[in-house]
């Protein structure tokens, strides 16, 4: 139903789901223009190795809280990763540098990251630490149903937007109307 603005009136739904539409040819040209600094570092040497320093210190921290679980502490560490993964890499739009005049602000960094290509060896490292991280914790939780729920939806939140169905789809929760 549309109003007298022509516009269609605002879904009541909680849950918005949509595709964002193709780059325009300026926006491509400003991207190939200069090197994407934001996304690039992932495949600099020893980038990967940030991940596995991260995922120790969470579980340092965790361990030396008094009264924390060894199960607890390792759903805990993985809940803490894949949080923070999926507000860096699937959450964040555009670049926090202002030196390539907004060609990225429509894009997460996972899809700036090797020029938005799928299955590259930076993607697929970035694939494999979440499962290889949610397998150790499921491990060490001795498969606790409990565990394993909390461990499992973690992953899910992460792994879905990484698959290449879900490139450039947007998922929103309580949307307001679009400008």
């Amino acid at each position: 139903m549309a109003d007298k603005s022509g516009r269609r009136r605002r879904s009541s739904s909680i849950l918005q789901v949509y595709q964002e539409p193709p780059e325009p040819l300026e926006q491509l040209s400003d991207q190939a223009a200069l090197p994407n600094l934001n996304a690039n570092w992932v495949n600099a040497k020893g980038a990967w190795i940030i991940h596995f320093v991260l995922i120790s210190a969470l579980k340092i921290i965790y361990d030396i809280v008094p009264g924390v679980s060894q199960e607890m502490s390792w759903t805990l560490t993985n809940i803490s990763y894949m949080f923070g993964s999926y507000i860096m890499f699937h959450h964040v739009r555009g670049v926090p540098f202002e030196f390539n005049g907004g060609a990225y602000d429509n894009l997460t960094m996972w899809e700036q990251i090797d020029d938005g290509a799928q299955y590259t060896p930076a993607k697929k490292f970035l694939m494999s630490v979440p499962i290889v991280l949610f397998l150790l914790s499921t491990h060490y939780t001795h498969y606790d149903l409990t565990y394993f729920t909390f461990n499992f939806t973690a992953l899910l939140f992460v792994i879905i937007p990484k698959l290449p169905w879900s490139h450039r789809l947007r998922v929103r929760l309580f949307a307001g109307p679009e400008e």
